[in-house]
């Protein structure tokens, strides 16, 4: 199955000409997912000729304008293009009044479409999106707001039977089925074939996760634990850690800790404050801890 990942902005609060504030795609199996969407998030998506038909679900971390000043745009222009499916918003509670009330009194249910809204979870590693190929969960973060971090993780697929297997044992869908789901076969004469002889294993599972805007915490390296790619805020290079402390954020090398501790296997860094216009000093920052890392850019697309 198709995973990847499209970054339209990895900059923090102060918008630049090098970089937008924080929105990215994650496309799977051809489903499309929206991280946050902070503004000019739509005018980035037609840039890059993403449909704006196929967004379904929107995941919004937390209530700072740099991560979702740009959804009420959207939601406009979607109406104005004639949406009819429904929209759903996974996001902290608050931001359903903070959206009924910008649209009034034009009401929010003449947009022509419907929104719905999954409020996160605040306790723990929570499901917020599911179907038969994907599961994503939310968790907390440590910043000046409620915030959340997202796990996008494949589920399991059924076995590959084996080809020449079926015929040779004439397998009727019943036994196909079966077998595919990890069941032996047994034959007339009673003899079992085992599962492993019949078929070979699925695709491994893939799993990527999205964490912005925190302090270090031990509760993310549980939570991400070894993940394919990891995309983790570095807003600081590491000179400046007393003031990512202040502030609720982290300096490059602890977005590294993170993903060694966490075993990752890749480890994307973003969220730059607007200070750096070159970011050549956090990524070697990282890379010093956890050598698999890169520097996000505004445009940058990666598989899974």
């Amino acid at each position: 199955m198709s995973f990847n990942v499209k970054i339209l902005g990895c900059g923090s609060a102060l918008p630049t000409t090098y970089r937008n504030a924080t929105a990215q795609i994650v496309t799977h199996n051809g489903r499309m997912f929206l991280i946050d969407c902070a503004e000019a998030t739509q005018v980035l998506m037609r840039r890059h000729g993403i449909r704006f038909g196929s967004l379904n679900h929107i995941f919004i971390s937390h209530l700072h304008g740099d991560h979702f000043f740009g959804l009420f745009g959207l939601l406009s222009s979607l109406g104005l293009m004639g949406r009819h499916g429904t929209v759903w918003i996974h996001s902290p509670s608050r931001l359903q009044n903070m959206l009924e009330s910008e649209f009034s009194p034009i009401d929010i249910k003449e947009l022509g479409f419907e929104v719905k809204f999954a409020p996160l979870d605040p306790e723990g590693f929570a499901l917020t999106y599911d179907d038969k190929n994907l599961e994503v969960y939310s968790f907390p973060l440590r910043h000046r707001v409620a915030t959340w971090g997202f796990v996008f993780r494949e589920k399991p697929a059924l076995r590959n039977i084996i080809k020449e297997c079926i015929e040779q044992y004439g397998l009727s869908i019943a036994e196909i089925v079966a077998i595919k789901n990890g069941s032996d076969l047994r034959l007339q004469d009673g003899t079992v074939v085992p599962n492993r002889e019949l078929t070979i294993d699925p695709p491994k599972i893939k799993s990527y996760a999205f964490v912005t805007d925190t302090t270090k915490l031990r509760s993310v390296i549980s939570a991400v634990k070894g993940v394919d790619v990891l995309y983790h805020e570095a807003t600081y290079d590491n000179s400046f850690a007393e003031r990512a402390l202040q502030t609720y954020h982290c300096t490059a090398g602890q977005a590294a800790e993170v993903a060694r501790d966490a075993g990752v296997g890749k480890l994307v860094i973003g969220h730059f404050s607007g200070r750096y216009n070159s970011v050549g000093l956090l990524e070697k920052q990282a890379r010093e801890v956890f050598p698999n890392s890169i520097a996000a850019w505004d445009g940058m697309e990666f598989e899974v």
